[in-house]
Parts: structure tokens; sequence; C-alpha cells
């Protein structure tokens, strides 16, 4: 895989989750913060993190995979500058997600947050708003505060 190549699957993965928002929900400018691609075996997880690396520095290393800063490109829901490659799992056949940014959160979580599809997920420094729809093959997360802030970047 070629960092264009890369971009281009980001890019769809980021136009799917805007799709699954939109459908969902009013937010339909929210602009992208964080993507992740689910890499579907060792082979492309162990590839895909170096092409990565060419793309820019790991900021967080976590669990499930590292969080990149990388340098902005655009996406259909604006630019992007934090990547993440996730380790396969079998419990996440999804292509990846989007994490996008609300306006007003506290609002967005009232109106939302119960309807299906939607779920709540805490972390010990955020939360974030899950939607899923098996018919998309992707996730959408809505986060507060953002991933970028937690990792004090400057996007």
């Amino acid at each position: 895989m070629t960092t264009n190549e890369l971009k281009a699957l980001i890019r769809e993965i980021v136009a799917e989750a805007q799709r699954l928002s939109i459908k969902y929900t009013s937010e339909k400018k929210a602009p992208v913060n964080y993507a992740c691609l689910f890499s579907q075996n060792a082979d492309e997880y162990e590839s895909t993190i170096k092409v990565a690396h060419q793309l820019g520095s790991v900021v967080k290393n976590t669990t499930m995979g590292p969080v990149f800063h990388i340098s902005p490109f655009s996406t259909a829901a604006g630019t992007l500058g934090l990547l993440k490659i996730r380790k396969p799992d079998p419990k996440r056949k999804e292509r990846g997600d989007a994490d996008f940014t609300i306006a007003n959160y506290k609002k967005f979580k009232k109106t939302y947050l119960g309807r299906p599809g939607f779920n709540i997920i805490k972390k010990p420094d955020m939360e974030m708003i899950e939607l899923i729809d098996s018919s998309y093959n992707v996730i959408v997360y809505y986060s507060n505060p953002t991933l970028a802030d937690v990792l004090k970047l400057n996007n």
C-alpha cells in the first residue's frame, strides 16, 4: 500500500461515516477530527503501520494500535490530521470509523442518545457517542472532548 492508497481508503471511510451520520442526525456539516482504519489481518496491519509512519508520527500508543498525528489532508468532511491504525479484531468487521466534532455536544447527546443505533462509551478522559448501522461498513463517533483536545494537539 502506498501513502496515496492509504489516504484514498481513509477518505472512503470518512465519506461513508459522513453518510451514516447524515442519515441519522441533523449534523450535516460536522467536521471530521479523527479517523481509524480497522486492519483486516496481521499483514495489513503491519504494512499499513509502515505507510502511516510516512504520513506522520505516533502521538499515542493504545492497546488496539497507534494514533498518528499526520500531515493534514482533505476528506469529504474536512481536513484530517489524526489517524489510528487498529489491530485486527474479530469483533470489528467494519472497515473503520470516523469521529466528528459536534458544536453543542450536550444538546446532541440529549437529542440522540437512546435512539436505535446510538450508544455511549465513557473513558477516563472523554466520552463518545457511538452510531452503528450494520448496513454500513463503518462506525461513527462523536467525542467530548475531541481526541485532538485530549492529546493537546492543535490541528
